[in-house]
């Protein structure tokens, strides 16, 4: 298989304004900080916020000196500096490629409390930011107080249905075609969450070794069900200043033809972690990519039931299909509740056929009372789902604007919709925030549970599904836990230097 290649072009451009502002653009001249190391700090920086992703291969240095307009000689000197500090790995006879030091560690916190203390306090109050997910709608104790009241006239089967009951499928199908996607109830297959209904399709479409490529950041659940499969997930980053809205699609392109992928995950309705989406002028090239490499792509829709813009929403990704490319999971979890472990899939029939061929192995079908009260739920959704909406949006002010004032260094690029922001911190600690976060009362997930190899230690996720007085409070706490970091964990990376 041969190695992927970062171009010229794609890194310059990612490397943005990379020499230093004060030289006036001639960074050459400027003796105390040579071209070679302020390229080297900038191409250090993407390999940890995941834009270089790792085992890819830098651009060649007559490439990249044509193309940055620099010397050879300066593309010479970053290429051994970044090698001398063990962020590039060079084999003889082929090129040199992305890697991450192995002496990486963040050892820096600075606990205010220590585990002993914290095991004698059990009730020191907690606020839990690791999970996106809000408290069920209240319209949920209707829904299944319905669906008790239509469960007598399964009681006489045996109440096991791979498939699904038809009433839900029915329901589901119309609400595809109200979206602009036509839709048959032959063609939805119920599932217990969309979690249940990735593995599924893994299980029949990736075999062990198989590339599978994902959006950087990613759902960190994804990106372990691809690994439990025994495949590879190959990362392509989002970069948010991009056209659309985030996603490279050219990049997309490139890697499923270079890596020979038949298989893509992606979330293109408000992707988890940053709130981005993909408009209809993407998603149209999205599946036209999949026809053009022969790729299946799977196309996570959980989130997107919660736009927080006055936008529009574009139509399905598989709107734009023309055959069996494109394959859609949803789940009415973020948008109900998250007890409410119901799923589904939406394909072709041969497909169906071979995942009810395989799900008899896993489980054998899903709660008949769960599959009421969604039908329920589906039927009455709008007016839920914009109280939901209502709720989130004031949610994420509050967070920001905690953010703005108590933590005025930090970035945060405002999606356009879910449950979450994804956060810029001033500096890689994201791992070493985690663990000390604990100690000021609230559970962070570190940057890195959400990109593969060590990638995004200068971010973490920020859900805005908590009420917003603890949000506040949440806030206040990573504060006070990100004071506490130690110098060596606020700057675990000396920055790059020669000797």
């Amino acid at each position: 298989m041969a190695t992927r290649v970062i171009g010229a072009a794609g890194l310059a451009r990612d490397l943005g304004r990379w020499r230093d502002p004060e030289t006036g653009g001639d960074a050459e001249r400027r003796p105390h900080r040579p071209a070679y190391l302020a390229l080297a700090e900038a191409i250090r920086l993407l390999i940890h916020d995941g834009r270089a992703p790792l085992g890819v291969a830098l651009p060649s240095e007559r490439d990249l000196a044509g193309t940055l307009g620099v010397s050879r000689t300066t593309i010479t000197s970053t290429y051994s500096l970044l090698r001398e500090h063990g962020y590039l790995i060079s084999r003889q006879g082929s090129r040199s490629t992305v890697a991450l030091p192995p002496a990486i560690q963040h050892d820096g916190a600075k606990p205010s409390r220590g585990i002993m203390a914290l095991m004698a306090q059990p009730e020191l109050p907690t606020i839990d930011m690791t999970y996106a997910a809000m408290p069920a709608s209240p319209e949920l104790h209707d829904a299944y107080s319905i669906a008790l009241q239509g469960i007598p006239t399964y009681l006489g089967t045996h109440g096991m249905d791979p498939v699904g009951i038809l009433a839900l499928r029915e329901a589901l199908a119309r609400r595809y075609t109200a979206r602009g996607l036509p839709t048959e109830p032959e063609q939805i297959l119920v599932t217990l969450g969309a979690q249940h209904g990735l593995r599924l399709l893994l299980n029949v479409l990736a075999s062990p070794g198989a590339r599978v490529l994902i959006e950087h950041p990613s759902y960190p659940n994804a990106i372990e069900a691809i690994r439990d499969v025994g495949a590879r997930p190959i990362p392509i980053p989002l970069r948010p200043e991009f056209p659309d809205a985030g996603w490279d699609l050219e990049g997309l392109r490139s890697t499923a033809r270079q890596t020979a992928a038949t298989l893509a995950y992606l979330v293109p309705d408000f992707n988890n972690p940053t709130g981005l989406l993909l408009g209809a002028e993407g998603r149209a090239e999205l599946a036209a990519i999949a026809r053009d490499t022969r790729m299946t792509i799977v196309i996570d829709e959980s989130m997107g039931e919660l736009s927080l813009s006055d936008a529009p929403m574009p139509p399905p990704v598989a709107a734009f299909a023309k055959g069996s490319e494109i394959v859609t999971i949803g789940s009415a979890s973020k948008s109900f509740w998250g007890g409410l472990r119901v799923g589904w899939i939406r394909t072709g029939q041969p497909l169906i056929a071979k995942l009810l061929g395989i799900r008899s192995t896993v489980d054998l079908g899903t709660p008949v009372m769960d599959q009421l009260a969604t039908v329920h739920l589906l039927e009455n959704a709008e007016p839920i789902l914009e109280r939901r909406r209502e709720q989130l949006r004031a949610q994420r002010t509050a967070l920001l604007d905690a953010v703005a004032e108590d933590l005025p260094g930090w970035h945060i690029a405002v999606g356009a919709g879910g449950m979450s922001v994804w956060a810029q911190l001033p500096s890689p600690v994201s791992t070493a925030l985690a663990a000390t976060a604990p100690n000021h009362g609230v559970l962070l997930a570190a940057g890195p549970r959400f990109g593969v190899q060590g990638a995004f230690e200068r971010f973490v996720r920020l859900p805005y599904t908590h009420p917003e007085a603890e949000l506040r409070i949440a806030v206040k706490s990573i504060a006070a836990a990100f004071d506490a970091l130690t110098p060596r964990a606020a700057d675990p990376l000396q920055p790059l230097t020669c000797y």
